[in-house]
């Protein structure tokens, strides 16, 4: 108190004339180069700081995919929005405050970093929920709930299971053998056009159906490993079925009631190949692909992809259900170890047309094949 009150003291300044010299630097140097210091010093880090939380910022509106749901959508990457983010704050804080401006306008840096498979095209996870709902409803979505109509159908009949007749290729046009053609071309074709929608989709979002293996740059070891896989499970699928079948329940199979044509065999050819490409691709790959980017758990994955395969072959019984469901579990697996949908594209094809064509000679011939 008492020093505070001697400066305006007109005595004290009289009676000590050197005190006020020494009073004129003091003041200036501790405002002199204490403000300037804490002034150069603090704007790096501040504009640094500001750069990251706006980055921060902006990654949800530049980047969806790759920033705002980079939690759920950069698991196969190890990167994450923060990540990046603070690698532009550490080039901010050593570019100084311009660089950092930058960044921050640039917005995309950060996103550009993560791979192409975290995000399809930079959408976000709302918008790949929406696009997987719509590529099932129009596809083996709507098959599953039809079968499961149909499976009530056949429960509500009053009928047991083994007495009721499950048909998988049927003539379309009885009798008339061109019409009947055209209509099994015409099926053929048109349950392929999911297949090219999502070849669409992932194109879209700079991937293509190579991103899941749908190709033949690997034509020998695809037809090797997808012929062992269909030898083993078609048979285990076969013995399956007939202890279903024996058990009462599951419906009787017949695949083919197509007429004795010049085209019978390549039309039920066709249609296994189809039934493989639309299944493998859609269930499988792409399915797989996407609740991946959604951050799904690869358990949960699987077990909706199985599910989702095993609920379109209800219309069949519960041993075409159960049976479906085990095999893909399976095929996911392998899907995920090999990263290529190919392989089970060939067992499935080779597995469907053992079936459709051998049950077309066999069925009614032999005592251990249900009829």
């Amino acid at each position: 108190m008492t020093k505070s009150a001697e400066p305006p003291n007109p005595t004290a300044d009289q009676a000590t004339p050197p005190t006020p010299a020494p009073a004129a630097p003091t003041t200036p140097a501790p405002a002199a180069p204490t403000t300037p210091a804490p002034a150069s010093a603090t704007p790096p880090p501040s504009t640094a700081a500001d750069a990251v939380s706006a980055a921060g910022r902006r990654a949800p509106v530049a980047a969806p995919g790759g920033g705002a749901a980079a939690p759920a959508d950069a698991t196969g990457s190890g990167l994450t929005a923060s990540a990046a983010v603070s690698g532009d704050g550490a080039s901010a804080a050593v570019s100084g405050a311009a660089s950092a401006s930058s960044a921050v306008s640039a917005g995309g840096a950060p996103a550009g970093s993560m791979p192409a498979t975290s995000t399809p095209d930079g959408v976000g996870r709302r918008v790949i929920s929406r696009e997987v709902w719509l590529v099932l409803a129009l596809s083996l979505g709507a098959s599953g709930v039809a079968a499961v109509i149909s499976f009530a159908g056949v429960l509500t009949s009053g009928k047991p299971l083994g007495g009721q007749t499950a048909v998988i290729v049927g003539s379309r046009a009885p009798g008339r053998p061109w019409l009947d053609l055209a209509w099994q071309v015409f099926a053929v074709v048109t349950a392929l056009v999911p297949v090219v929608l999502v070849g669409h989709l992932l194109v879209r979002g700079k991937e293509s159906l190579s991103t899941i293996g749908f190709d033949l740059r690997d034509r020998r070891r695809d037809l090797g490993r997808g012929t062992a896989i269909a030898a083993v499970i078609g048979g285990a699928g076969l013995l399956f079925y007939i202890g279903a079948h024996a058990a009462g329940v599951n419906l009787t199979v017949d695949p083919s009631q197509l007429p004795d044509y010049w085209w019978r065999i390549p039309i039920l050819f066709a249609v296994s190949a189809q039934n493989a490409v639309l299944e493998e691709v859609i269930v499988l790959g792409y399915l797989n692909h996407r609740l991946d980017q959604l951050g799904w758990s690869v358990r949960r994955a699987t077990a909706t992809s199985a599910l989702l395969r095993g609920s379109y072959h209800l219309y069949q019984g519960l041993g075409g259900f159960a049976g479906n469901v085990i095999m893909g579990v399976i095929f996911t697996y392998l899907y995920r170890r090999w990263g290529r949908v190919m392989p089970l594209v060939v067992a499935h094809t080779l597995i469907d047309t053992t079936a459709l064509i051998g049950a077309t000679y066999l069925l009614g011939k032999v005592s251990w094949l249900p009829s």
